[in-house]
């Protein structure tokens, strides 16, 4: 679709990682001046732009100016919960447009005032606790084991485990704690082993619309770690049963926050029988698997966030009668390595990649690297994009390469986790 953008317009892109280079591109073709911003000296979104700038995203007073000094009319970034957050105080700061207030957004991004709307609203979730250093057992009573423990704020996964006895807990305490800002308390929640979806909608004049409801699958490494994510799929399995009451949900939460037109992300558990549980809300969408929805749906939301923030017709008119079961299948592969482990040969991913149904191929490490976590660590080692009609050819091409793919290292062996596909009740075509 093409948008109607007025001339001169000048938009601020907090962010400049990989995920933002299709956001930058896109808005310099409609002739938008882009000026990105983010505490990364070598991002590859700012070789792209017409200016950038080295100020670390949480310095939201000094972008604020910034923003004021490049005379942009609008800011986005919202492909992570940190530069969400940054986003919505910067744009209070500088006077710009926002779907979203400092004030209501903290119940998107501090865990227990999250915790309260979910209470408030009526919508299931995982029973759990807020932990000071001095908790005692019986302060675990209704949540019981295994449960998860984490920071009760933070960004990302860091200090995130899955806890089986109080003596865990009490080990880590101080670890996990430390992750949270400005609070020394952690949070144990109940675990939940149901089939976990990502759920990504735009709200709209007021309602929601959900995008996609997408199966987040996930492997084990060992009892303590969090399941990490190696393969997501466009549609979920349960997207057509699921759609009308995640949309409820995702009503009632816009509602709550005040967000009248958009982003809104969900992550869900969902049991057979009985029902969903809400993980966590994100005012947000989900980095590094929203290019699933374009492959599968033919949504492309670089376009979204342009139309959200310059076209509101044309946003209308995108989203108007949209299909959250989408017209085929994609899923994103994600391969994880073990730290420390250099990389000296990638030939094996690079002839999987050559497979019939594989789309794209995004290798993160070159021969000589050496794989880092952490902190402004690259987040896979490499990933697969795959596209086909049907749900079962995806299955079977997720299940070859997850044999074939490999990345060796010095010493000839494998150095990515091993990733193992999720059960469902009944195959689909």
């Amino acid at each position: 679709m093409q948008l109607s953008i007025p001339e001169g317009r000048r938009l601020a892109i907090l962010g400049s990682m990989d995920e933002f280079c299709d956001l930058v591109e896109l808005a310099r073709s409609y002739g938008i001046y882009t000026v990105v911003v983010d505490g990364y000296d070598d991002g590859p979104a700012k070789q792209l732009a017409d200016r950038s700038y080295l100020i670390d995203p949480r310095d939201t007073a000094a972008i604020a100016a910034m923003c004021g000094e490049e005379r942009v009319d609008a800011i986005f970034g919202t492909f992570s919960d940190l530069l969400a957050e940054c986003m919505v105080d910067i744009s209070a700061k500088a006077g710009l447009p926002c779907y979203a207030t400092p004030e209501r957004f903290s119940s998107l991004r501090e865990k227990p005032l999250m915790k309260r709307m979910f209470d408030e609203l009526g919508i299931a979730h995982a029973h759990s606790c807020v932990l000071s250093s001095g908790f005692q057992d019986e302060d675990l009573a209704d949540v019981g084991f295994p449960c998860v423990v984490k920071p009760s704020n933070g960004y990302g996964s860091r200090g995130v485990y899955i806890a089986h006895d109080v003596a865990f807990i009490r080990e880590h305490f101080d670890e996990i704690a430390s992750y949270s800002i400005g609070d020394d308390r952690i949070i144990a929640e109940a675990y939940n082993n149901g089939y976990e979806m990502n759920m990504m909608s735009w709200i709209v004049d007021g309602k929601a619309v959900i995008l996609s409801i997408a199966d987040r699958e996930k492997t084990q490494l060992n009892e303590h770690d969090i399941p990490y994510v190696s393969r997501i799929v466009y549609p979920g399995f349960f997207t057509a049963e699921l759609a009308h009451e995640a949309q409820k949900i995702v009503q009632a939460i816009a509602e709550y926050v005040g967000i009248e037109t958009g982003p809104l992300c969900v992550q869900l558990f969902y049991t057979p029988g009985a029902g969903i549980q809400v993980c966590e809300a994100a005012g947000r969408i989900f980095g590094y698997e929203h290019e699933l929805l374009e492959l599968a749906g033919g949504l492309r939301i670089e376009e979204l966030i342009l139309a959200h923030l310059f076209d509101h017709d044309a946003l209308r008119r995108m989203l108007s009668g949209h299909d959250c079961t989408l017209s085929s299948v994609a899923a994103g592969l994600y391969f994880h390595g073990w730290e420390g482990r250099e990389v000296a040969d990638l030939s094996p991913a690079v002839a999987a990649a050559k497979t019939p149904g594989v789309s794209a191929f995004l290798p993160y490490y070159e021969i000589g690297d050496t794989v880092a976590h952490g902190v402004g660590a690259k987040p896979y080692v490499c990933r697969y994009y795959l596209q086909a009609p049907y749900r079962l050819e995806v299955d079977s091409l997720t299940a070859d390469l997850f044999e074939r793919v490999h990345v060796l290292d010095q010493a000839g062996k494998d150095l990515l986790y091993h990733n193992q596909m999720s059960d469902y009740p009944e195959n689909k075509a």
